[in-house]
């Protein structure tokens, strides 16, 4: 029988190898940490649900759609549109399409104007109906200089833009590719923003799940240390021991996948960013909508994770998080102490005496950078050595969409060729 390893239990790594064992492949993933998910998990802690960094799942993601149960991931919806805040100052800016309720708000808010609304809607329209092969062919530029020439005012660029996308693409210049714009776009006008009940980890697990039901062995706590190619076989060291395959998957990190493949194009230029998680007693009056700093990027977003996925927290407790982009010197409990600033000023008429950190994940690598042209410059799936492939969002695009797609899309070139 046909044998592949699969070298981590990232997403990517996880539908690799369920497509692969539904063809009738061997397939055994090593996985170096205690559960399957890479950078998508969760960890509970006193009744509180958090997961690893600020993450969504956007329902309209093709891959996500083909590869996920979400009736089984009982998921739970934010709220079109944001929240724009600043010292003093809320306000509702909301998709009316989507969100016919908050039209008199959004109509009226004044941080954006009536010509940037306006432009709005018509880029919905045509984003919604622009194919998404289309998206990422093509002449690239940036999202600033995008928005520029399209007629979006200064103020929309920083007031909105900005601290929207600075939440995406971890990017609050906006000098990432306007690809990652345009698809993110229309993902949003055309879908729902979801977490699971049980956190975003419960994505990791299903996938992991339906690997197994599929015939793939997981085991975890070891990781491949090396990759050697020798004739139609590929021998993989592993825990010391040296296994031979008929090929190997490696869908590791991208800087680790760089360093045991040699596949210089895999983009190791990282993104972090920091996310704090807060218990507080009384619910925030932003409903199921993210709070985006319209003042300054220290946080750059506030999360009532808890109002839109109770789940999260315990009763009568609510979960909030906050996150900085970048990795900051500060210290822990000086991003802390910012935050609650962050809350009194926004909210002058409220103290927050029982804000209580409960968690800080400084995330060092959480997007590869995506400036305009990186989409001509991604690895594929093959690596140019024989039996020895990739798979990870570096080949597609920094997303838990583009993660799924190059597992599948690996699954198929492995079987091709085998």
């Amino acid at each position: 029988m046909t044998t592949v390893i699969v070298a981590g239990a990232g997403l990517a790594g996880l539908i690799a190898a369920r497509h692969l064992a539904k063809l009738g492949v061997h397939v055994q993933v090593f996985e170096r940490e205690d559960e399957a998910g890479g950078r998508v998990r969760s960890r509970k802690q006193d009744g509180f649900i958090l997961d690893r960094g600020f993450q969504v799942l956007f329902t309209s993601y093709p891959a996500a759609k083909r590869e996920l149960d979400y009736d089984e991931l009982d998921l739970r919806y934010f709220s079109p549109g944001a929240v724009l805040a600043r010292p003093g100052s809320r306000s509702v800016l909301a998709d009316p399409f989507r969100d016919p309720h908050a039209l008199f708000e959004s109509a009226t808010n004044r941080e954006v104007s009536i010509g940037d609304k306006i432009r709005t809607v018509q880029l919905r329209q045509e984003l919604t109906r622009k194919p998404n092969r289309d998206i990422f062919d093509g002449d690239d530029e940036s999202i600033e200089e995008y928005l520029h020439k399209r007629g979006f005012s200064e103020q929309f660029r920083t007031r909105f833009a900005g601290p929207f996308y600075g939440g995406i693409t971890l990017d609050r210049s906006l000098s990432t590719s306007k690809k990652v714009f345009e698809f993110t776009f229309k993902m949003l006008s055309t879908g729902r923003t979801a977490i699971p009940a049980d956190g975003m980890g419960a994505i990791a697990e299903q996938l992991a799940d339906n690997a197994r039901k599929a015939g793939a062995r997981i085991q975890f706590g070891e990781s491949v240390s090396a990759v050697d190619v020798d004739g139609d076989m590929v021998e993989v060291e592993v825990g010391g021991e040296t296994i031979t395959a008929d090929a190997v998957v490696v869908a590791i990190d991208p800087k680790s996948a760089r360093e045991l493949t040699g596949a210089d194009s895999i983009p190791t230029d990282a993104l972090g960013c920091v996310t704090q998680y807060f218990a507080h007693d009384a619910p925030l009056d932003a409903g199921k909508r993210i709070l985006l700093n319209v003042a300054d990027d220290a946080p750059n977003e506030i999360v009532p994770l808890s109002a839109v996925a109770p789940e999260y927290a315990p009763d009568e407790r609510e979960l909030l998080s906050a996150t900085f982009l970048g990795v900051p010197d500060k210290s822990d409990d000086e991003l802390a102490e910012r935050v609650g600033e962050t809350l009194r000023a926004w909210y002058p008429e409220r103290t927050f005496p029982n804000l209580e950190r409960l968690h800080t994940d400084r995330i060092e690598f959480a997007q590869f950078a995506q400036p305009p042209g990186i989409f001509n410059s991604l690895p594929g799936n093959r690596t140019g050595q024989d039996s020895v492939y990739l798979a990870g969002d570096f080949t597609e695009a920094s997303s838990l969409n583009a993660a799924m797609e190059s597992g599948r899309k690996v699954a198929h070139a492995v079987y091709e060729d085998l």
